[in-house]
């Protein structure tokens, strides 16, 4: 007996040649957006307003949309909420600020002794970011040349996250001063996990489209005629 062919109405969705149509990112988009690249700000200074239930959960599903070298999604995020937890993470922090502060020139230490750089005592949320650095979703695609393209992609969904979050006015502070090994310790996380960043999240004190530290004379945006070469 021979199987009947399929009715056009059975055709697997795999299959389908219907196409989505694309939304029509207009003019007034294309320029809103443009704002919410300047006033994206790496914030430092939060409230302590907890966001509303549900926040970071939405934040984390859009920040699953970031793009991944071959679909791999390796990004892996620890919602720290633990007073213990917190305070071992704002212990690190001291430590390796400390020695940050010992390391900066004369002509740079006052200015680095003044400047808020973590948000650990006041964002009401805190989120680590790890990489998986073998998964197994995406088969090796894309990364045998270039394996620190799965901490890229972390990153990207970092960003992602802070886009969207800046489009709700939420604030986002990357804390980079720390011993990722005794981040990941404190953390308890699985022992191939690598951290990629610790985040503050919260609403900002001061929202501003001018980066703090170049308000606070630390450093200026550079015009793109000194970064690009053309070839």
């Amino acid at each position: 007996m021979h199987a009947q062919p399929p009715k056009p109405d059975d055709t697997p969705p795999e299959a389908s040649t219907e196409r989505p149509n694309p939304p029509l990112f207009d003019a007034p988009f294309r320029a809103r957006l443009d704002t919410l690249f300047a006033w994206r700000r790496d914030v430092r200074h939060f409230q302590r307003t907890p966001l509303a239930t549900g926040e970071v959960e939405a934040l984390l599903a859009l920040a699953m949309q970031a793009p991944s070298v071959g679909l791999s999604q390796p990004w892996r995020f620890v919602r720290v909420g633990a007073p213990k937890r917190r305070a071992a993470v704002r212990a690190i922090f001291t430590a390796c600020n400390a020695e940050a502060l010992a390391a900066q020139p004369a002509s740079r230490a006052a200015l680095y002794a003044r400047l808020k750089l973590a948000g650990l005592d006041d964002a009401p949320e805190h989120l680590a970011v790890f990489v998986e650095p073998d998964p197994r979703e995406g088969h090796g695609l894309g990364r045998a040349t270039m394996p620190e393209t799965l901490a890229y992609s972390a990153v990207m969904a970092i960003h992602t996250l802070w886009l969207a979050a800046a489009a709700r006015g939420i604030g986002v502070g990357w804390v980079s001063i720390l011993d990722p090994p005794a981040v990941a310790t404190a953390l308890d996380v699985p022992a191939q996990w690598r951290l990629v960043g610790y985040l503050c999240i919260g609403y900002p004190c001061e929202p501003s489209d001018v980066p703090e530290l170049e308000r606070a004379g630390w450093e200026h945006r550079r015009p793109l005629a000194d970064v690009l070469l053309e070839r």
